[in-house]
């Protein structure tokens, strides 16, 4: 079985977003709960998952996630908006 990839927006409390690649969300999503994932989530607590995005390639997730952050936040919430997590 090939290893999938996926691409994933965070909410946090103070109304920020998250973006960040895994390949596996609802594991790397407990890890931010428990203050063990990036460094901003331990400062801007994530509440719930917004958005995700499937990749069959580490390299195509991270160019992904690399374009999402450079998006403003309107934009961003635009794209979690056109899917149904």
């Amino acid at each position: 079985m090939d290893k999938k990839y996926f691409v994933y927006i965070l909410l946090t409390e103070k109304n920020t977003l998250y973006c960040g690649y895994t390949d596996n969300v609802e594991k790397r999503f407990k890890q931010h709960l428990e203050g063990k994932g990036a460094k901003y989530t331990r400062a801007n607590r994530p509440i719930k998952i917004l958005y995700t995005k499937e990749f069959i390639s580490k390299s195509e997730a991270m160019k992904e996630e690399n374009r999402i952050k450079k998006l403003s936040h309107n934009q961003k919430l635009a794209l979690c908006s056109q899917t149904n997590y």
